[in-house]
């Protein structure tokens, strides 16, 4: 796609967005009530969509959680922007082809998998059920699904993967204490992670402004699960556990990495390393050329910078970049099968989603991740069909930049 930021209907769209406070992104938290009690979730084979899980989500969890989890930057534009980008691609369908038998199956890495989308990784899932990244793990493995842990996670790599019954891909942050870095590399190898995937998109300061005012709106007293530094909250999860992170002072990014920081990572990982947080082409290029097994395009959900560069505009020019010699993956904004078929269309290899695995953990745990990937996988089955792919090997074609009416 020689212009992939589709300036002609982004305009239009981004200057409605602006238009908009923060709050108007997402329903507005109640400020009714000055205690908080949860809401009884609706019954799961009531909800039809990714989207109705997010309601039951919001309903089951306090303020400040759901705020956390929906949280992006300043007015939360690049939050929107990463899903509604997907509205400016149509899909160009075929009529004639045989489309009886679809398969979603991926090769990624020299694994099979029965479906491009897998669970990418989302931190402290115990503040949004008691049983965490365990239920998740189950849920993967009863779906077959890869699954990333996150550094931050409550769980760690040992139990996650004993309840997954396969190896999972392990993410971290670089941190400013080589020994750290190396320390949790290794833990994470010899509990056996398939891959390491370096997180490189996390640089401080952010302004999570809606998760500031739902912690506001939270009566709850929250020290006893959570610390005020964000960097504390990275240190005291249980990947950290044994090691010394005295002299830690940047934990999940530090503010001057470098190539040379990759190289040295890339020497004590045996196995896949990935890099997340990719999106520019030159950048992909780079990471390929020191050495990374996969290249993984992510603004981290728009929680950290407020770019208004959705990850699905920049797939094109990092898998032009990447030019086939490793997998490219995507995160960040996929609601819908469609917006799965775009992005593998456009030369991703695999497809992740964070926030949504968490809508269906936080209401009905192990059922809800598992009603999550079914919803994925049957809406990808749907629109393959309709557009006449019995595979996910998508050509370019399929997809195409929508045109503007003509007056």
């Amino acid at each position: 796609m020689k212009n992939p930021r589709f300036i002609y209907e982004r305009r239009e769209l981004l200057m409605s967005l602006l238009a908009l406070p923060a709050a108007t992104l997402l329903p507005p938290i109640s400020r009714a009530q000055p205690t908080w009690l949860p809401a009884s979730p609706p019954p799961l084979d009531g909800l039809l969509s990714v989207a109705d899980f997010e309601a039951a989500a919001r309903a089951v969890l306090p303020p400040a959680h759901f705020g956390y989890l929906a949280t992006g930057v300043d007015d939360d534009h690049t939050v929107a922007w990463n899903h509604e980008a997907y509205g400016q691609l149509e899909i160009s369908v075929r009529r004639f082809a045989d489309v009886s038998h679809t398969d979603l199956g991926v090769n990624l890495l020299g694994t099979r998998w029965p479906t491009p989308v897998y669970l990418s990784a989302v931190g402290g899932q115990r503040a949004f059920h008691p049983e965490a990244e365990l239920a998740t793990a189950r849920a993967a493995a009863s779906r077959s699904a890869l699954m990333m842990l996150s550094a931050a996670g409550s769980t760690g790599p040992e139990d996650v993967m004993a309840a997954r019954g396969a190896p999972v891909w392990q993410q971290i942050y670089p941190t400013d204490d080589w020994e750290v870095t190396r320390a949790i590399i290794e833990r994470a190898q010899r509990a056996g992670c398939s891959a390491i995937v370096l997180t490189v998109d996390n640089h401080w300061p952010r302004y999570n402004e809606t998760l500031a005012r739902a912690m506001r709106q939270d009566p709850r007293t929250c020290t006893e699960c959570h610390v005020n530094n964000s960097h504390d909250f990275v240190r005291k999860a249980p990947l950290y556990q044994g090691v010394d992170v005295t002299h830690v002072k940047e934990s999940t990014q530090p503010s001057a990495i470098t190539w040379e920081y990759l190289d040295r990572v890339r020497g004590i990982v045996k196995g896949k390393l990935l890099v997340k947080g990719i999106m520019r082409g030159d950048e992909a290029a780079d990471c390929v050329r020191h050495g990374a097994d996969g290249v993984i395009v992510s603004n981290h959900g728009g929680r950290d910078e407020e770019s208004l560069r959705s990850t699905i505009e920049c797939l094109p020019e990092v898998v032009k970049a990447c030019a086939g010699r490793v997998p490219v993956l995507i995160d960040g904004g996929i609601r819908r099968g469609t917006d799965v078929f775009k992005a593998l269309a456009l030369g991703a290899s695999a497809v992740g989603i964070g926030r949504p695995q968490i809508w269906g953990l936080a209401p009905y745990g192990q059922a809800g991740v598992e009603a999550i990937l079914d919803i994925y996988a049957r809406e990808l089955r749907a629109i393959m069909r309709q557009a006449g792919t019995p595979t996910v090997s998508i050509a370019r074609d399929f997809v195409v930049a929508r045109v503007p009416p003509t007056h």
